[in-house]
């Protein structure tokens, strides 16, 4: 019998999915909880942070400081950064995992998925052939090989 490991689900599980009363996006500038919270970098508008709850290993999100709900109200600046941030992303994900693909993208809206519609955000989701399997599917579970603090610190290294 194999035994899937995910110790992080069990956090999302017993909170019975409730949503923070404040935004997780709005971290402000102390950084002396960067690594708890995962925020893996900081740039002057936006700043780079693991997703608690991946769809695939090495799921990271880049969001604005500025808390905006749409796309439409980003400065230039904020933009120009957030696709600088997600290239280099990209090049430190390809050095470090190897992916076959990526998923890069916004869900803005509760009619387009999004979990947190009020601060908008930028995913950056690495593939690989068939890291959508059965047990995704059918089972409603991820299963991710590495933990998120491994990630984290593999990601700030490269960042």
């Amino acid at each position: 019998m194999d035994f899937l490991w995910s110790p992080w689900r069990y956090d999302y599980l017993a909170s019975g999915a409730k949503r923070p009363s404040t935004c997780v996006f709005c971290i402000g500038e102390d950084q002396s909880r960067d690594a708890e919270r995962l925020v893996v970098f900081r740039g002057i508008h936006n700043f780079v942070i693991l997703n608690l709850f991946p769809y695939t290993s090495d799921h990271v999100m880049v969001a604005p400081y500025e808390h905006l709900d749409t796309i439409a109200l980003a400065k230039t600046e904020q933009m120009t950064e957030m696709m600088q941030l997600a290239k280099r992303l990209i090049g430190g994900l390809e050095k470090l995992y190897t992916p076959e693909g990526f998923n890069i993208g916004m869900n803005l809206g509760q009619a387009a998925g999004a979990g947190i519609r009020e601060h908008f955000h930028l995913h950056v989701v690495p593939r690989w052939i068939g890291d959508s399997n059965f047990v995704s599917v059918v089972g409603e579970t991820r299963v991710l090989p590495e933990e998120l603090s491994r990630t984290y610190q593999r990601l700030k290294d490269v960042i």
